[in-house]
């Protein structure tokens, strides 16, 4: 087992992505994929104003994409050379061939992705599931990360938050199927309403605009046979993670991240309690803390400047780069 491969389990081969609409592209954005052995990840690129700018890599979290950046990448193009990735099964990305979808197979997936290109050090943004995978990233290969930002990361509670109880429950065998059978009647329209509700501290910033590419999104996503899989797996990698104790503990995991760290919680998160901002703040060793009082659990998309501008107070402490 090498240095960047953590326990994990393997599960059969995915299915092939199928034909869908293509998903959607914002002007400045460039989008392409990366083959590496057994898996293909997505790239959604936001480039720099400038050559020499540094680079920076974006995880999105649970059921996002890399879409979820897009408000973000624009206001920091003068300071970052940005990239944000599918993860495996989300997105425009494929299910990995070892269908592996826990925590570690995510940072796994992200650490080679960063090996293939050669960008190391990045800095490093994570958002829910993707806090935690950049959490992990951040403590197995310091290498590889130049700082780190952590939008509502998925660290483990005690007292899991009430409205993120069905996620949870869809790591159990056989409710992602249930739930589908359920919801088969509901349109693509209901599913946005109701996600964003849940992830926005206000749904009524929320731009006519946005809520038509949410939907068309969602739409697209609803097409893919593997859609619940890769939800299923991803949800229950989230629960393992949490009970995974010793090293390989997330919270202990944070203990180890060298790089300066940027806590961004939101008070109205529904899913990642802003209790956790007290504990986060001890864990990391060199961290700052952001709090968005009428944030949820997205706050790059609900409150983009506010982010930008916290992420380029942690660039100046830094000297810049």
């Amino acid at each position: 087992m090498s240095p960047t491969e953590l326990p994990g389990t393997r599960a059969a081969a995915a299915a092939v992505a199928p034909t869908v609409s293509p998903v959607r592209v914002t002007e400045g954005e460039e989008l392409r994929s990366v083959e590496l052995p057994g898996l293909t990840l997505t790239i959604r690129a936001r480039p720099a104003d400038s050559a020499g700018v540094a680079p920076a890599l974006l995880v999105h979290g649970l059921g996002g994409s890399s879409q979820n950046w897009s408000a973000l990448m624009p206001l920091l193009t003068d300071v970052l050379d940005s990239e944000a990735v599918d993860l495996p099964g989300f997105g425009d990305s494929p299910p990995p061939d070892d269908g592996n979808y826990s925590v570690t197979g995510h940072a796994r997936a992200v650490i080679r992705l960063l090996d293939a290109g050669g960008r190391g050090p990045v800095h490093l943004f994570g958002n829910s599931l993707g806090g935690a995978v950049a959490t992990r990233v951040a403590a197995v290969r310091p290498d590889l990360v130049r700082t780190l930002t952590l939008v509502s990361p998925a660290l483990p509670e005690i007292r899991v938050q009430r409205p993120a109880v069905p996620t949870a429950l869809l790591a159990l065998p056989g409710v992602a199927s249930l739930f589908a059978r359920l919801t088969r009647g509901w349109t693509a329209e209901q599913r946005t309403r109701g996600a964003m509700a849940l992830c926005y501290g206000d749904p009524t910033r929320i731009s006519d605009e946005a809520f038509r590419n949410a939907v068309a999104e969602m739409e697209r996503r609803l097409q893919l046979p593997y859609f619940w899989d890769a939800m299923t797996r991803s949800a229950r990698g989230i629960v393992d993670a949490y009970t995974l104790g010793g090293q390989h503990g997330l919270w202990r995991q944070a203990e180890r991240v060298l790089a300066p760290t940027l806590l961004v919680y939101g008070s109205k998160d529904q899913l990642v309690s802003y209790r956790m901002a007290r504990r986060a703040s001890a864990a990391f060793r060199d961290s700052r803390l952001l709090t968005l009082p009428e944030a949820g659990h997205v706050a790059m998309m609900e409150y983009p400047e506010a982010v930008a501008q916290a992420f380029r107070e942690l660039l100046d402490e830094r000297g810049g780069s």
